[in-house]
């Protein structure tokens, strides 16, 4: 299932007035997360809607540096064969997974969003500090 799936045939069917949580994505969207091997394969993340809004983004940390490199140089081999620039490959992620870092998970709330949620509002310029368009 790609983002563009997600977006386009599961979010719609989301209830409004109501929390989402989407857990155990296709490892095909693992990112940065680390996959639990099982029945099918799956990356340990989530996400938070309220109606069709992301609220948050969330995931166990994948912390193998050499299955980090792996996803970072096979993402590259597919913008290639699409014709896109490479991007960078981040060595100091790769060397800090090497030096060992420890188990770890987080949660990226976005309190714009909740925010614009909370107050049933269309733009989130309506609840930045600080807009690109304004001077």
């Amino acid at each position: 299932m790609s983002t563009t799936t997600i977006a386009t045939v599961v979010e719609p069917c989301f209830d409004r007035d109501a929390p989402t949580i989407l857990y155990d994505f296709p490892a095909s969207q693992a990112a940065l997360a680390r996959i639990r091997a099982g029945e099918r394969d799956v990356a340990e993340r989530f996400e938070v809607f309220l109606g069709h809004q992301e609220l948050a983004n969330g995931y166990q940390e994948l912390t193998d540096p050499d299955e980090q490199l792996h996803r970072f140089e096979r993402d590259n081999r597919l913008r290639h064969a699409r014709g896109q620039d490479p991007i960078a490959i981040d060595t100091n992620l790769v060397e800090a997974l090497r030096a060992g870092m420890p188990e770890c998970s987080g949660v990226a709330l976005g309190v714009d969003r909740l925010l614009m949620s909370l107050l049933d509002l269309d733009h989130i310029d309506a609840v930045l500090t600080f807009s690109a368009d304004r001077a």
